[in-house]
């Protein structure tokens, strides 16, 4: 886990933290819920979201990001799946980082619902909505941890 700015010392607030969650939603027919990123580069994504400096628990992070992009609420189980990757921040967006950040670290979870939910997308972020067979979704899906997320549910 990162190591976070100790009490008084100075949290690079202007900074994104390098550290992130990835939740993969889907219903127990295999369908699995995408959201269309509308900022460029626009692309098929699962619910994703950088862990707040002031978040010390990836899950807190998972269930904000899941309110906030869906409008999924407290009411739906959030699952650790026991994965965290690490990836290079690709360089379109490692301007957001302090300058000596070039990885990301990610913690994986899954939310199972018994049947397709309504979904109130975050209109500064997603575009769009989905629900495709897991085959379609992992195809769709713009980042490998992601398809990998999808492919590893089970």
């Amino acid at each position: 886990m990162l190591r976070l700015p100790a009490e008084g010392e100075a949290k690079p607030l202007s900074y994104k933290r390098p550290e992130s969650v990835l939740v993969v939603v889907y219903t127990v027919a295999d369908e699995v819920l995408l959201l269309h990123r509308c900022q460029p580069p626009d692309f098929w994504q699962s619910v994703t979201g950088s862990m707040a400096w002031d978040e010390a628990d990836p899950l807190v992070t998972a269930r904000r990001e899941l309110r906030e992009e869906t409008g999924l609420g407290d009411a739906v189980e959030v699952v650790a799946c026991g994965v965290v990757n690490r990836f290079p921040i690709l360089p379109p967006w490692r301007a957001r980082y302090a300058p000596d950040v070039v990885e990301n670290i990610e913690h994986v979870f899954r939310v199972l619902l018994p049947e397709r939910w309504p979904v109130m997308l975050s209109p500064a972020e997603h575009d769009a909505y989905a629900w495709l067979p897991r085959a379609e979704a992992a195809r769709q899906a713009a980042s490998y941890t992601n398809r990998d997320a999808i492919l590893r549910l089970p």
